[in-house]
């Protein structure tokens, strides 16, 4: 199962280009917040955590959107990797699924960061 996970920074700022772009790519359900991602208590991605089983995709629409610091990033897909959950993004161009899309993945977070 494809499941999306959307934020935006702030409650005045629109969900519905991320999650139109997580339906189209397929994704069966979606979570979302409206919360700063430097905050670790967002409930929507607790709930998308929680949500994901062994053999389920988490599908972000960029990585900024789930998080700023390489640290958090990296225990995220270690944890999802371990939990058998692959991890990809849509604008970022990878998936984990793949050694060339884990490879991209540590990349990018290191550039998300800056």
């Amino acid at each position: 199962m494809l499941v999306g996970y959307a934020r935006v920074s702030t409650s005045d700022q629109d969900l519905t280009l991320q999650t139109d772009a997580l339906t189209r790519a397929g994704c069966e359900k979606l979570f979302t917040d409206k919360v700063s991602g430097a905050k670790l208590n967002r409930p929507g991605l607790i709930e998308a955590l929680t949500f994901v089983r062994a053999g389920d995709t988490l599908v972000i629409w960029k990585l900024d959107r789930l998080g700023r610091s390489i640290q958090g990033l990296i225990e995220l897909a270690a944890d999802l990797s371990a939990r058998k959950v692959d991890f990809r993004s849509l604008t970022d161009g990878f998936d984990t699924s793949t050694p060339s899309g884990r490879l991209l993945f540590h990349i990018l977070a290191s550039v998300a960061e800056m």
